[in-house]
């Protein structure tokens, strides 16, 4: 491939010189490896000649001894053709091209013949072709893809409204509008008419993202790929009718509440699975894909046990493939600990002792069912490496759940020493994550030490103690705490757990959900109802 320019601007990447415009005028970036097919098949040789007297001269007294004539085979008559300036000289048609001070710097030749150009003059100093013809402030402006296109359309139109085109078709539209600004949104309506083939309709929207909804989207015809098409068929009745049809533009993302009726008749879909405990699915709903879950508490008070009960459940109550980031204990530790509840018994334990056929048993029901996926991290816990570990469990495993316990390890183990940036960082990337792939991630985060009784003795949980930055209650869709006396003399309440809803995105509800017994015998944490006394443990 050849190459007809190099080290320019990149638009995709914002580099300045990682950008080469090809032969076929595709165009590829060697910075973000951006290639870009040409838009037409028509060759586009760039000859910057800004410093070259000699060259401009040339330029200059070929255009003087031109003139202007009708092109039968596009039906573009002699008047616009004068209207516009464009000449035939020698064995080219000449496409004038003006600086912010109308003074001619620069021109488009291209050879009557074939569909070859030469950009000839002080190419880089010009607007937009045609721009000089036309005052800012009006009322209407089209703008085309190519200069032909531009003469068609503005004959098109009877020859009344202002038409301009860009400089080097679709891939330069966006640079082309950004650079003539001021100019383009002077006008009260902007109508964009380019080619119909996706690369144009791609470059129209880009363009119409500046402008907003003062800018119109032409509705191109599959019979037609141009403005020219439309005029050497003769269609000038049809093309006016679609000019004046062409709605505002409306970015991605923006609808009419009056389009919304289907969706708003459709009753809400039910939770995509719920949580073992009826307390907590009262004010939650459930659990559903694309929410980011935090689940927090203060240490050792239980919150991987709720995660491996929730899982549990899920494992019990859906045939979707969940992912498991234990951090803080190894693949065996949170395989038994599996097990244990699908055995009653706690067999992580040392001093269990369980047949082999319970272990089996155990083992078919959890690890067995192929259904759940562990993070073996052998101590790697950077913020790329566990999102990009959740990614791969997401759309290479199919993981509809994925848990990470806890944040506040992965947090630990960053080099730059910010723990606000590292949080900030890592729910980020994790709620982005959760929006792409659709998942449901569940998340353990630690508190902040109150500064009277301590978490570990049954404080009160809020979201303003959720430790280091305030990323986690913002972007989690729900919060949920853990509150236990872990240090209390009778035997229940060193073992209950309450669970309060700090956030709640989906209905709003927050506040106290339920109370968990912690049964050291089974080692399963069952709903209890907080008047109940006397439970044997």
């Amino acid at each position: 491939m050849t190459f007809l320019k190099t080290h320019l601007p990149c638009e995709t990447c914002g580099s300045s010189d990682g950008l080469s415009i090809n032969e076929d005028m595709s165009t590829k970036c060697f910075v973000c490896d951006t290639y870009t097919p040409s838009t037409n098949n028509e060759r586009l040789e760039v000859i910057d000649v800004d410093t070259d007297t000699k060259d401009t001269s040339s330029f200059l007294k070929e255009y003087n001894e031109g003139y202007s004539v009708s092109v039968a085979d596009r039906r573009i008559n002699k008047t616009t053709m004068e209207r516009y300036g464009v000449v035939r000289s020698g064995g080219y048609y000449f496409f004038p091209y003006y600086d912010s001070n109308s003074q001619l710097v620069a021109a488009k030749r291209r050879e009557v013949k074939d569909k070859k150009f030469t950009t000839v003059g002080g190419w880089s100093k010009g607007t937009l072709f045609g721009q000089n013809l036309y005052p800012s402030n009006g009322k209407y402006l089209t703008i085309t893809e190519g200069e032909f296109d531009a003469l068609a359309a503005y004959q098109l139109t009877g020859s009344k409204y202002p038409v301009v085109s860009i400089r080097t078709g679709a891939g330069s539209a966006l640079k082309d509008a950004k650079a003539n600004y001021e100019y383009i949104n002077s006008f009260e309506n902007i109508v964009l008419c380019f080619d119909g083939d996706e690369a144009g309709q791609k470059a129209a929207k880009e363009v119409a993202e500046l402008f907003g909804s003062k800018c119109k989207i032409f509705k191109p015809d599959p019979a037609y790929k141009d403005a020219c098409e439309w005029l050497a068929d003769n269609k000038e009745a049809a093309f006016v009718s679609r000019w004046w049809a062409a709605e505002p533009f409306v970015p991605d993302g923006i609808v009419c509440g009056s389009s919304l009726w289907e969706l708003v008749s459709t009753p809400m879909e039910a939770a995509d699975c719920f949580y073992p405990w009826k307390g907590l699915n009262d004010i939650t709903y459930g659990i559903r894909a694309g929410e980011l879950v935090t689940f927090t508490a203060g240490s050792g008070l239980g919150k991987s046990q709720t995660l491996r009960e929730i899982v549990w459940h899920l494992l019990q109550n859906s045939n979707d493939n969940i992912g498991l980031m234990f951090l803080e204990e190894s693949v065996r530790k949170t395989s038994l600990s599996m097990m244990s509840l699908a055995a009653d018994v706690p067999m992580h334990l040392p001093t269990t002792v369980v047949s082999d056929a319970l272990r089996k048993d155990a083992f078919d029901k959890t690890l067995g069912t192929g259904r759940l996926y562990f993070f073996d991290h052998f101590g790697s816990t950077a913020i790329e490496n566990i999102v990009n570990r959740v990614k791969y469990m997401a759309k290479g495993l199919g993981c509809k759940y994925v848990f990470v316990d806890h944040l506040s390890i992965i947090i630990s183990s960053q080099d730059n020493g910010d723990e606000r940036k590292a949080i900030d960082e890592i729910m980020t990337k994790l709620r982005m994550l959760v929006q792409e792939t659709s998942i449901a991630l569940i998340i353990v985060s630690h508190l902040k030490r109150p500064s009277d009784k301590g978490h570990e003795e049954g404080a009160t949980t809020s979201l303003a103690q959720l430790r280091g930055s305030a990323a986690i209650a913002q972007l989690s869709d729900m919060v949920i705490s853990l509150e236990r006396n872990g240090q209390a003399d009778d035997p229940v309440e060193r073992n209950t757990t309450k669970v309060r809803v700090l956030k709640n995105r989906y209905s709003g509800q927050t506040g106290p959900a339920c109370s968990l017994l912690y049964n050291k015998d089974t080692g399963r944490m069952f709903e209890i109802d907080d008047t109940m006394e006397g439970l044997m443990l």
